[in-house]
């Protein structure tokens, strides 16, 4: 079970952590955010050019043991509500204790940052869910080191099955690069999976323009506000996102090689498309908005239309039959033995003259 994205709610709180106590010292360990999954598990790929090998659930004292490797080992953690879990992985792996306190705040914006032996990536994956049509988030931690990529995530389940495949089959150049190489192939994978998510509400707003002309409802128009807040949400992710990439394109850390700048160049660029595609949405559900009014309004015309032709035929019915209902005794026709056929075809004739001079105009 994912994490639940209340558009109402995210507008305004993304990002904002719960305060901490007064006081505490920089680099305090303390977890921010939901415990999602009872124990935390680890599980790591081991690569070269000519070897793999990968286990899951596996104790921490194994994966301590590929931390000197000649091979490139990918450990992953997950669940990062257990404190001591994290604290011992990170002094296992010589991690600054700022960089532990960034990664069990999960509520933490994305971010790029350099230490001296390491370099942390925070971000989001986000995911769709196609019975709610509502989008779900986690967040992962990546921390960059000279042999390794770690990565913390909430709980179990990501977008990185591919990297995985790939890591397996040996396919593309993902075995015969290095660390910065692998922790490059886990951010497109997060960039990529954006797009997943904008399709899916791309078909979203579709389907909601088209309702929306047919039968403008107030529960279409709730949806359409959801799903301008999820958004919302989304470019509070995204925008951070890109910024991280360029930050990490210019970076000067020796631990990233010029040979995978141009790669983190054609990342960024996919970055800048995904927030101008989240642009473009905005504006698309805000012109959702515009939408039912015009619709409610052009409904309403067409009801007043019908309302008032209605009114206007009856109106000349109603005179002729005003003068005929007075009791004057010597009034004419009175007495006529046609005069009452001769009122309803008087009547009748008024209407459909009316009827004939309307659809003339084109009124209805």
């Amino acid at each position: 079970m994912k994490l639940f994205v209340d558009p109402l709610q995210t507008v305004t709180s993304l990002f904002r952590s719960p305060p901490k106590k007064i006081g505490l010292a920089p680099g305090s360990l303390i977890h921010v955010g939901e415990k999602k999954m009872e124990q935390p598990i680890f599980s790591y790929l081991d690569y070269s050019e000519d070897f793999f090998k990968s286990e899951t659930d596996v104790s921490l004292d194994t994966c301590l043991q590929l931390k000197n490797h000649a091979t490139v080992s990918w450990i992953n953690l997950d669940g990062v509500h257990d404190v001591s879990q994290v604290d011992a992985f990170g002094k296992a792996f010589d991690l600054h204790s700022l960089t532990l306190e960034d990664i069990l705040n999960t509520n933490h914006a994305p971010k790029f940052e350099e230490f001296e032996h390491s370099a942390l990536i925070i971000m989001k994956m986000f995911f769709f869910d196609e019975q709610t049509h509502q989008v779900w988030a986690e967040q992962i931690s990546l921390v960059l080191t000279a042999e390794n990529v770690l990565t913390f995530q909430e709980q179990t389940g990501d977008v990185f099955n591919e990297v995985r495949l790939r890591l397996e089959r040996k396919s593309g150049r993902i075995r015969q690069r290095g660390p910065d190489y692998l922790a490059y192939a886990l951010l497109d994978s997060v960039v990529d999976s954006y797009f997943h998510v904008l399709e899916k509400i791309g078909d979203r707003l579709d389907y909601l323009e088209t309702e929306l002309i047919s039968r403008p409802t107030q529960e279409l128009l709730q949806q359409v506000h959801q799903l301008k807040g999820q958004l919302i949400y989304l470019r509070k992710a995204v925008w951070p996102m890109r910024e991280l990439i360029g930050n990490l394109m210019h970076s000067e850390s020796p631990l990233i090689a010029d040979s995978t700048n141009i790669f983190l160049r054609d990342l960024y660029d996919h970055g800048v498309q995904a927030l101008d595609t989240v642009e473009n949405f905005r504006d698309t559900a805000s012109g959702l908005v515009d939408l039912y009014v015009s619709s409610v309004s052009q409904r309403m015309n067409e009801v007043m239309q019908v309302l008032t032709i209605m009114a206007s035929i009856f109106i000349p019915l109603t005179f002729i039959a005003g003068i005929y209902g007075m009791n004057f005794e010597l009034m004419p026709e009175l007495k006529w033995h046609y005069g009452y056929p001769m009122a309803w075809g008087l009547m009748i004739s008024c209407a459909l003259g009316m009827l004939w001079f309307f659809k003339r105009k084109k009124w209805f």
